[in-house]
């Protein structure tokens, strides 16, 4: 075979068709892949639980890359480790505090597969019901007691810019925070140096694949710098503009087989 690779994969606009379904045809050819050796895994800002079923439905092998780097592991293989960076507390709840300024429509804290949820709202609920979970309702400030995983205030989009400027000139030495595009206005935010390029190359460094041999795709801002870091960065067709600036490649879009064309032509064709 060809010189054994690292294939990270985002999963919302990347790996999922607009149906959040993986086609056929990119099911194939990630599974001959796998089967001539290379390591394909999951790099996403998805927690575990919301991303496991599509773990599995690949059969795949390998630690997988949640909350967009700040939790990595290997669900086949407890000895792997936990990498487990969450947000500190006392930020999360200045952070609060100051989000009552920008009237915001809610706030959500992870902590792995617990959620709290500021307000109760019911399209949120059922949006985060993936997986196995419990969910807490109260003010954060109260029943918030171990540091989150990640944090997510969902706002208007008017408040979203403010809120960002805000994070960036106050928080910026402790915190990472990106906005979401649709289905809501949502920043989400991290600890402070994670990303997903951390996540995938804590994982090609157990394989000891080296950098030029990590094939990234993404569509997304939480993408650009797993994008950066591989030697075969790929941006989607969908992608961002930044996401295609950033990337070595630029594929077909996640509803015409963008992975299953880039590799075919790479790893699979003689």
């Amino acid at each position: 075979m060809k010189d054994k690779h690292l294939i990270a994969l985002d999963l919302d606009g990347t790996l999922l068709k607009d149906d959040k379904t993986i086609s056929e045809k990119t099911k194939a050819v990630l599974n001959q892949v796998q089967n001539d050796g290379h390591v394909v895994m999951i790099s996403t800002g998805r927690p575990y639980r919301a991303s496991e079923m599509y773990y599995k439905e690949l059969n795949l092998q390998s630690p997988i890359v949640n909350f967009n780097g700040a939790f990595v592991h290997h669900p086949l293989d407890a000895g792997w480790g936990v990498y487990h960076q969450p947000l500190p507390l006392e930020a999360v709840k200045d952070i609060i505090e100051i989000s009552n300024q920008y009237s915001i429509q809610n706030i959500i804290a992870e902590v792995m597969d617990h959620i709290y949820l500021h307000y109760h709202d019911e399209k949120l609920i059922d949006f985060f019901k993936l997986g196995n979970l419990s969910i807490t309702y109260g003010d954060l400030r109260n029943f918030l007691k171990n540091d989150p995983t990640s944090l997510l205030i969902h706002s208007d989009e008017k408040n979203v810019e403010k809120i960002n400027s805000y994070l960036s000139e106050t928080k910026a030495e402790v915190i990472e925070h990106r906005s979401w595009g649709a289905p809501y206005p949502v920043i989400e935010i991290v600890k402070h140096g994670i990303n997903k390029a951390i996540g995938v190359k804590k994982v090609a460094d157990y394989y000891g694949i080296p950098q030029s041999r990590v094939i990234a795709f993404g569509d997304e801002d939480n993408d650009l710098e797993m994008l950066e870091f591989a030697g075969h960065g790929v941006a989607m067709g969908n992608a961002i503009d930044m996401a295609k600036h950033v990337a070595k490649d630029v594929t077909l879009s996640n509803e015409e087989d963008g992975i299953a064309v880039y590799l075919e032509e790479l790893l699979l064709k003689s």
